[in-house]
């Protein structure tokens, strides 16, 4: 573990590190809108501004008190003239750091205020994420849109082409019908990924904070070649040399917010448990009084100045095992933090390790997903030809069509996961 004063001062976070990632202009539009407007990040932002405030207050505790009292009162003993008493007071009470007790607490707000801040950066690269996340998959949405509306225009022309050939005997009644079937069976298809579409909509819009509904995001509604080209842009600008396996020096773990989080939260539980120790030994408290009174013990009449200066020492003796306790809770307290901290780093490894071997896989089946698309489009060119000349029947060609359609979301589907993992890896490593 870093020494916390070093890690408080060494560590830097790069808040603007995404734009060199998600290169595209609208979706760093969208960014800029969540990052200004995001509940989440807005909250955490009011964390640290209460951490700081914490901290000025531990700060000042090193600084004598003062207070201003003053007093009057009027007394008569026996029918006697009644007498008037006023006093003016300034005190003043300095608490004399001996053993650290003050500065530990200092300390431990200050690793609090780096906690806080670290856990704005885990929201910031979090919000990003999802951010980028649902941009991809709404394009994503409308690439498939795309494709299932070419092919209810590819079924509208095949049915209409049956039922011409019924008239000649060629098809039956049920194998028109059996078509009419298929293509309204693509139409549910659309209709159901329309639904997605506006979902993912109003999820981003929850991310961005727009209340207002003034969120639009603008795709090419006319070729699904435009969402995958855009994914495919995506993946490119995202990291294609680390598809190639270049890695990751795991040194990099250490710029991961909610490491840092937890490595804040140990340095502030070391320094709770001093604090604990330190009340175990004297406390010297300075106390000084200096104003204007006609009260000293007698009336006296006029006022004169009064001085008064007391020291006292308190040593704790027995505190019910308040302070035994305390320092007992404070120990478990770090060693929980260490644990925390320790499991922090583990999950960080497996989550580089599982985001490089997900981007490597998907970039691998994209060579593959793009030949069966080829070899799929040659199937159905022959089968069309085929059937033009009484050699191969509608059966065939519906089911060439509908393994091409497939084939062609799950390339859609493939060029996403491979975006998504890359979001994954700039999420584990920002």
């Amino acid at each position: 573990v870093v020494a916390p004063t070093d890690a408080a001062e060494g560590y830097s976070f790069d808040g603007d590190s995404w734009r060199k990632v998600f290169a595209d202009s609208q979706l760093q539009r969208l960014i800029e809108c969540g990052l200004a407007h995001n509940t989440d990040l807005n909250v955490a932002r009011l964390r640290i501004s209460e951490a700081e405030a914490t901290l000025k207050s531990a700060r000042l505790a090193n600084l004598p008190s003062l207070a201003f009292s003053p007093s009057a009162g009027i007394s008569s003993f026996g029918g006697e003239r009644a007498s008037k008493t006023y006093s003016l007071p300034l005190q003043a009470s300095w608490q004399i750091d001996l053993f650290g007790k003050l500065k530990n607490a200092k300390m431990q707000q200050k690793m609090l205020v780096e906690s806080s801040k670290a856990y704005r950066q885990a929201v910031q690269v979090n919000l990003v994420a999802s951010i980028a996340r649902e941009y991809y998959n709404c394009a994503l949405l409308h690439a498939q849109l795309s494709l299932a509306r070419q092919s209810v225009d590819v079924w509208n022309e095949t049915v209409r082409t049956m039922k011409a050939f019924m008239e000649e005997g060629q098809y039956t009644d049920a194998a028109v019908s059996q078509a009419e079937a298929s293509r309204e069976q693509v139409k549910v298809t659309a209709v159901d990924l329309e639904q997605q579409i506006r979902e993912s909509e109003n999820a981003m819009k929850k991310l961005l904070g727009d209340s207002a509904n003034t969120v639009v995001m603008a795709f090419d509604a006319d070729s699904s070649g435009g969402g995958r080209s855009l994914l495919q842009s995506a993946s490119e600008s995202m990291g294609a040399d680390i598809a190639e396996g270049q890695g990751i020096a795991l040194s990099r773990l250490s710029v991961r917010p909610d490491v840092r989080q937890a490595e804040m939260n140990l340095a502030a539980a070391a320094y709770a448990v001093k604090e604990a120790k330190a009340a175990f030994y004297p406390s010297l408290t300075l106390t000084g009084t200096a104003g204007w009174t006609n009260s000293a013990g007698v009336i006296v009449n006029p006022a004169k100045m009064l001085f008064e200066a007391i020291a006292s020492l308190t040593q704790p003796i027995f505190q019910n095992g308040r302070l035994k306790a305390d320092l007992k809770i404070k120990q478990s307290q770090q060693e929980e933090a260490r644990l925390q901290f320790q499991q922090a780093l583990l999950n960080a490894g497996v989550e580089v390790n599982d985001a490089l071997t997900q981007v490597q896989t998907y970039n691998g089946k994209s060579a593959l997903l793009d030949n069966q698309v080829k070899l799929l489009e040659r199937t159905v060119k022959s089968t069309r030809l085929l059937q033009q000349n009484g050699s191969s029947n509608y059966l065939e060609v519906l089911t060439a069509q509908e393994n091409l359609l497939s084939a062609k979301m799950t390339v859609l589907q493939n060029c996403y996961m491979k975006v998504a993992s890359l979001i994954a890896l700039y999420q584990a490593l920002p």
